[in-house]
C-alpha cells in the first residue's frame, strides 16, 4: 500500500556489504525490526570516519536532514490512469504523470530503478518570486497547502521564497535535494543528469549535485547565451547554464561514450560543393576557384569548416592536414617512398603521424597528397565527409523568443513566457541516445511539455524509439481555456503529436505521436485500520471492503504494475471472459480480474494462459474456499504463475 521504503532498502545494503552490523530492534509499536549498530559499523570504518566537530568539506544548510529523510520516506499513494487526458493509451509507450514530482519519484522506483538513459530538468528558478515545493507526509497537498496558507479560498497558489526569508537558498535547496537523490537512483549505469539553471543557484545546485552524484562524475557545464539587456547595470545578462552529471562516469569513459554534435552550417557548405561541381562541369580545378570565391561571402558556420576550400577530381570536398607526430615514437620514424620517383620524401621531425600500417592503407585510398617530385612533405587529405559532427561546444548562443513563439503558434495562443527550446534539447537528446534510439527520457518539471515535444521530433527524424515519462505538477493555470499547466502541457503534446504524424506520411505507423495519462493520487485501498470498538454496527460493511469505491479495475491494475515493478508503459488488453472483464498487460505477462464474482471458468482461462503473474480481487472469492481452490486450479494447469489477491 505504499511506496518502497528506502531507508530500509539502505539498510538491506549494508548487510551485504556488513552483515556483522545488522542487528534486532524494537520499533514504537513493539515490533521487531532489522537495525544498525552504528558502534560496530563504526569498526568496520574505523580509519575512514568523520565526526564531531572534525572538519570536513561538505555543503550544508538548514533543513538538509529533513529534506534526506523526505527522499527515503514511504508515501501511501499510487498513480491512477486517465483514458480519456490520454492519445493511444492502449499502445503508446510515453507516460504523462501530473502530481507531485517527489511522490511520482517515489512510485516510479520499482518500475523504472537504474532504466532512464536522460534526465533533463529545467526546475524553477529561485528568484524570489517562484513557488518552492513543500514536504509533508502525513497529510494531502491540498491539505497542507490549505493549512498553511499557501492556497487561497479560490484554490491559488500563495506560496513564493522571497530574498527576506531567511531560508532564501536553504528552502529551494531542501526542495532539490530529495529529488535529486530519487532522480539518481532511476538513471542507468550510463545515464546522465542534465540540470538547466540561472545565476541564482547556479553554485548551489553544482554543489548539491556533487553531493549527490559525487564530484567525479561531474561531465560539463554549459552556458547558454540568450538575449540580454543594454539597460542592464553591469552585464547584459541573458545567462543560463546546463549542468550535466553523469550516474557514472568511469562507465561512460570505458565505453568511450562521446557527446557529439551537428556542425554549424555543415549542410550549407556540402550544398555549396555540390552546387559548384555541377557548375564546373565536373572539373576539380574550376569547381576550387567557385568554392572558394563562395567562402568570401562569409557564410555564417562553425569556424573550422572554413578550412574546406577544395573539391578534388570526384566532387569531395576536403583539405590538407600535417602529418607529423606530436610527440617522437621511434615506430613512427620510417620512410615514406614517393610514388613517381620512388625516392624518400622528407620526414617530419618527430615522425609521422600515422603508424606505417595505416599511412599504407591511406596512400591505397589515395588520401595522401604528395608533391611533385620527392622533395616536398605529403599532406593528409581530409574530407568533409568525416567531419559532420563534432564535439558538442560548451556555450550556447541562441535566442529564446522563436521557441516562445513557435510554442503560442502551436496552443493558438501565449501560455509560457520562456517555455524550452526543442532545439536545444533535440542536441542533448541526440547526443546522449545515438547509440540507443529506444532510450527512456525523463522530465520531472515538465512545464509545457518541451521535453516531450523534442523526443517525438527526434524519433520523426531519424525514425528511433526513444520514449518520455513527463511529470508536471497540478498546479493552477492563469488562463479560462486550462485549468492546470499541466492540462496545458498535455494539449501541446497532442497537437505536436498530430502535427509530426500528419509530416511523417507512412512512416508514422511506426512511430509513438501518444501518451499514457496518469495522476498521483491516494492508495485504491481503503483504510479500514479501527478498532473494534470503534467501528459502527452500521459501518460494518463499508470496513470489508479493501478497495475504495471510486476506484476502477484498471486504478487496480496500475497499482499492481508498481508493486510489482512493471513498466507502467506496457501494452494493455481489455478483455471478457465468461461474463468476467479481465485486463492483460504485455502479452499476458500480467493478467488481472478484478470481479466481485471470480467464477471457476475465468479461473481456468486464465490460468491456461500460462501467465507470468496473475492477480485477483480477495473480495471477489465467495469464500476461503473458493481461494483455496484458485490457488490448487494455478498448481496443476500453470505452476510457474506468480498468484496474488488483494
Amino acid at each position: 500500500m505504499t511506496s518502497p521504503d528506502l531507508t530500509a532498502a539502505n539498510v538491506e545494503k549494508l548487510a551485504d556489504l556488513f552483515p556483522t552490523v545488522i542487528t534486532e530492534s524494537v520499533d514504537a509499536d513493539g515490533n521487531r525490526v532489522r537495525a544498525v549498530d552504528f558502534d560496530l559499523l563504526r569498526q568496520e570504518l574505523s580509519d575512514h570516519i568523520v565526526e564531531g566537530p572534525q572538519e570536513r568539506y561538505q555543503l550544508d544548510w538548514p533543513g538538509k536532514r529533513a529534506a534526506a529523510f523526505a527522499a527515503n520516506a514511504p508515501i501511501a499513494k499510487t498513480l491512477r490512469p486517465v483514458r480519456e487526458e490520454s492519445v493511444d493509451f492502449d499502445t503508446t509507450r510515453n507516460l504523462f504523470i501530473e502530481g507531485d514530482n517527489l511522490d511520482a519519484l517515489k512510485l516510479l522506483q520499482e518500475s523504472y530503478l537504474g532504466k532512464i538513459k536522460l534526465i533533463y530538468i529545467d526546475p524553477p528558478y529561485n528568484t524570489g518570486n517562484d513557488f518552492v515545493y513543500e514536504d509533508d507526509f502525513a497529510e494531502t497537498t491540498s491539505e497542507y497547502l490549505a493549512r498553511s496558507g499557501q492556497r487561497s479560498d479560490l484554490g491559488e497558489r500563495l506560496v513564493a521564497n522571497p530574498e527576506s526569508n531567511g531560508r532564501y537558498h536553504s528552502a529551494w535547496l531542501s526542495m532539490m535535494y530529495p529529488r535529486l537523490k530519487l532522480a539518481r537512483s532511476l538513471l542507468a549505469e550510463d545515464g546522465i543528469l542534465i540540470v538547466a539553471i540561472d545565476d541564482h543557484e547556479h553554485g548551489n545546485v553544482r554543489a548539491l549535485l556533487e553531493l549527490v552524484f559525487g564530484g567525479d562524475n561531474f561531465l560539463a557545464n554549459v552556458a547558454w547565451q540568450g538575449s540580454g539587456k543594454n539597460d542592464a547595470r553591469f552585464t547584459a545578462g541573458g545567462l543560463d547554464y546546463m549542468l550535466i552529471f553523469a550516474r557514472n562516469r568511469s562507465v561512460l569513459v570505458d565505453r568511450d561514450v562521446r557527446f557529439k554534435g551537428p556542425k554549424r552550417g555543415y549542410e550549407d557548405v556540402v550544398a555549396a560543393g555540390q552546387r559548384v561541381w555541377e557548375e564546373s562541369g565536373h572539373d576539380a580545378k574550376r569547381a576550387t576557384e567557385l568554392f572558394r570565391a563562395w567562402w568570401r561571402s562569409k557564410p555564417d558556420v562553425e569556424a573550422g569548416l572554413k578550412a574546406y576550400s577544395e573539391i578534388d577530381q570526384s566532387g569531395q570536398i576536403y583539405t590538407r592536414d600535417n602529418l607529423a607526430s606530436p610527440n617522437p615514437r621511434e615506430n613512427l620514424m620510417y620512410d615514406v617512398h614517393h610514388p613517381v620517383t620512388g625516392q624518400p620524401v622528407p620526414m617530419h621531425e618527430n615522425g609521422w603521424r600515422l603508424s606505417r600500417e595505416a599511412m599504407a592503407q591511406r596512400i591505397e585510398q589515395g588520401r595522401i597528397l604528395f608533391g611533385a617530385d620527392h622533395s616536398t612533405t605529403p599532406r593528409f587529405k581530409r574530407l568533409l565527409s568525416d567531419m559532420e559532427t563534432q564535439a558538442i561546444r560548451p556555450v550556447v548562443s541562441q535566442e529564446r523568443a522563436p521557441a516562445s513563439d513557435a510554442l503560442a503558434r502551436l496552443l493558438g495562443g501565449k501560455y509560457f513566457d520562456y517555455p524550452k527550446d526543442t532545439g536545444v534539447l533535440a542536441t542533448w537528446i541526440n547526443a546522449t541516445t545515438s547509440t540507443d534510439k529506444n532510450a527512456v527520457i525523463m522530465d520531472f518539471f515538465a512545464g509545457s511539455g518541451s521535453t516531450g515535444h523534442a523526443v517525438m521530433e527526434m524519433n520523426a527524424a531519424d525514425g528511433g524509439h526513444r520514449r518520455y515519462i513527463l511529470v508536471q505538477l497540478d498546479e493552477a493555470a492563469d488562463h479560462p481555456d486550462y485549468e492546470t499547466i499541466a492540462s496545458i502541457a498535455r494539449e501541446r503534446l497532442r497537437r505536436a503529436g498530430a502535427s509530426l504524424k500528419q509530416g511523417a506520411g507512412l512512416l508514422s505507423v511506426d512511430l509513438d505521436f501518444g501518451f499514457r495519462s496518469l495522476q498521483v493520487d491516494t492508495s485504491n485501498m481503503a483504510d479500514t485500520l479501527e478498532t473494534p470498538d470503534a467501528l459502527a454496527q452500521l459501518a460494518l460493511s463499508d470496513a470489508i471492503g479493501s478497495v475504495k469505491a471510486d476506484r476502477t479495475d484498471e486504478d487496480l491494475l496500475f497499482q499492481v504494475l508498481l508493486d510489482w515493478g512493471l513498466d507502467l508503459s506496457v501494452p494493455i488488453v481489455v478483455e471478457t471472459v465468461a461474463g468476467r472483464r479481465i485486463l492483460s498487460a504485455a502479452e499476458d505477462a500480467l493478467v488481472a480480474c478484478f470481479s466481485d464474482e471470480i467464477t471457476e471458468e475465468v479461473i481456468k482461462e486464465i490460468a491456461s494462459r500460462h501467465p507470468l503473474r496473475a492477480v485477483f480481487l480477495d473480495a471477489g472469492f465467495v469464500d476461503d474456499a473458493a481461494r483455496i481452490n484458485a490457488e490448487q486450479i494455478f498448481r496443476e494447469v500453470s505452476p510457474e504463475t506468480e498468484l496474488r489477491a488483494i
